[in-house]
């Protein structure tokens, strides 16, 4: 039985659902409630009511909680006992767009906390980072999530949601996303990345006729060109430096605007090593 089961009962007990466990232990309620299944046959009592609406916790549960809090929290800081530094090497892999917005702040950010642990940074998209850290290749990787979900060979530790925006040319004048994609030529970000199939399928919704005139794998390649007037693009705006060296408009897609959800994936066998825990805290900070 993991430790980290005892420490989802702790969070079930003071969030009171499933849901809010699900929510500080940066897991599913499905996966919370799994769980607390195999606790409930690892112990061989029952610690929850589920006869109604809501999962109701036992005295059993209580006192299961009870009776790990102080061990769990008295391992906590143990682990974080200067004496028990973080070390070794953490090959990341992230996708391009994110290097110069989120890379320097997290190696700082590791660099004062954890001196003795090293991250060798890996560029690339997001389906062949994920591959990657599948076959060993790389021990975690800051990707987007796949819009069908991620594989459940993996461990994906969301970190941040970013609606996509609409640029323009910084003179356009249409005030809608519609109205300017039909104006503008359509600058496509590749079809064959998470945010460009979700760009692709808005644009379409909204003129379901459009083609695109170009397509590039770069975002700032497409800033560039949406700013100096050659069409528009659905993309996200992460790093707010190439808005300030690009200047473009940028509009918003409303309530249907499709998200992007980053996330740190790595191998479930992984899950638990101290070195990918430090990083998942500076890099969730940085975001």
């Amino acid at each position: 039985m993991k430790i980290e089961t005892f420490s989802t009962l702790d969070a079930v007990i003071r969030s009171g659902s499933f849901a809010g466990a699900a929510v500080q232990m940066n897991l599913t309620p499905s996966a919370v409630s799994m769980q607390m299944k195999q606790l409930e046959q690892y112990l061989g009592v029952a610690l929850f009511d589920r006869s109604g609406a809501q999962v109701r916790p036992l005295v059993t549960a209580f006192d299961v909680a009870s009776a790990m809090r102080e061990g769990l929290l008295r391992l906590e800081e143990l682990r974080r006992r200067p004496s028990m530094a973080i070390e070794g090497v953490v090959r990341l892999g992230i996708i391009e767009s994110l290097l110069p917005s989120l890379l320097p702040g997290t190696l700082s950010s590791l660099r004062g906390r954890h001196p003795r642990l090293a991250v060798r940074p890996q560029r690339g998209r997001s389906a062949s980072l994920i591959a990657d850290v599948k076959a060993g290749q790389l021990d975690a990787a800051v990707v987007a999530m796949p819009a069908k979900g991620g594989s459940d060979r993996l461990r994906w530790w969301p970190l941040a949601r970013r609606d996509l925006i609409l640029i323009a040319p910084p003179d356009s004048t249409e005030s809608s996303p519609t109205a300017l994609l039909r104006r503008y030529d359509w600058i496509r970000y590749d079809r064959n990345t998470v945010t460009g199939a979700m760009a692709a399928r808005h644009v379409l919704s909204l003129v379901p006729d459009k083609r695109g005139a170009l397509e590039l794998d770069s975002a700032p390649a497409i800033i560039a060109m949406v700013s100096g007037g050659l069409g528009v693009a659905i993309i996200h705006m992460l790093d707010e430096s190439l808005r300030k060296a690009y200047p473009v408009r940028q509009v918003s897609l409303g309530r249907s605007a499709p998200s992007l959800i980053l996330t740190l994936v790595s191998r479930k066998s992984s899950e638990d090593d101290r070195a990918l825990v430090a990083l998942r805290e500076a890099l969730a900070e940085q975001l």
